[in-house]
């Protein structure tokens, strides 16, 4: 038997909970749902015969390739940003909403045992997340589209086998630009013990900063707010990949992680648990 709260019961008890459950539903029918409005649209800008378009969605039916990274561009825009302050902020206030979390805390587990199993529960479902919806939407892809090269929307063409090691890296990068929404998710949810408070305002900060991205007026303020990198990993997707753009999403996105998890862990620390 697992140790209460150890990695495995906690792992074991997440995955059972039913928003996991839909959270996987989704990721599982959003390239079925693609899939469904391409055959409505053969004849227009998803057909088959549309690959000469520049965009992501011209070029998404012309292999298994392209549609795969169709669908976690389109994915990357908010849904895994939706998938990480959910799985990541969510599990702590609802410990507490179901007036369970003063019972875990009791002798001898430790309040910073409970931040780091749940923590690193959620941010291991989220790198779930991230391999599934690429795997089982290439998988689909290929049998529907087949295994032609995958084309780039500002031209270039890249194998099956050379996309895949750099779709790893874009995943991994993903996943790190996902990260201060999950932060500040977590942060908000210790304050507030309430799970939909935690995920809305994460997607609220999340919102914000896209507002503020598109206001030239504050120059190279806009570089060190969440989101502002999150496009970078396409350039691994050029014949010639430009590091210049991942490395300061990375920095940044650690950064701001960093920041809240830490707010979020003091402010648990401190706190009285009456629930």
């Amino acid at each position: 038997m697992s140790a209460p709260l150890s990695f495995r019961a906690e792992w074991a008890r997440q995955v059972g909970r039913r928003r996991t459950k839909i959270l996987l539903g989704v990721l599982l029918a959003l390239p079925l749902v693609f899939m469904g409005a391409f055959a409505l649209d053969r004849g227009g800008s998803g057909g088959r015969g549309s690959g000469t378009g520049t965009g992501f969605v011209s070029l998404a039916t012309s292999s298994g390739a392209n549609f795969t990274v169709f669908t976690v561009f389109v994915a990357s825009e908010l849904l895994l940003y939706i998938v990480a302050a959910l799985l990541v902020g969510d599990p702590v206030p609802t410990e507490a909403s179901w007036s369970s979390l003063r019972y875990l805390l009791t002798a001898p587990v430790q309040r910073g045992r409970l931040l780091r199993s749940k923590v690193l529960v959620g941010l291991s479902h989220v790198a779930l997340a991230l391999l599934i919806l690429p795997a089982w939407t290439l998988l689909l892809g290929v049998f529907a589209y087949g295994t032609g090269s995958f084309v780039a929307p500002g031209g270039g063409t890249l194998t099956l086998g050379e996309l895949l090691p750099r779709l790893g890296l874009a995943l991994a990068y993903i996943f790190v630009t996902v990260l201060p929404i999950a932060a500040v998710a977590f942060w908000v949810g210790v304050r507030l013990d309430s799970p939909l408070g935690a995920v809305g305002a994460a997607l609220v900060v999340y919102i914000i900063s896209g507002i503020l991205d598109t206001i030239e007026a504050l120059g190279s303020w806009r570089n060190g707010l969440p989101g502002h990198y999150s496009r970078a990993y396409l350039d691994l997707l050029q014949s010639t990949i430009d590091w210049t753009a991942m490395r300061h999403g990375v920095l940044w996105s650690v950064l701001w992680a960093l920041v809240f998890f830490a707010l979020g862990w003091r402010r648990f620390a401190r706190k009285d648990i009456l629930s």
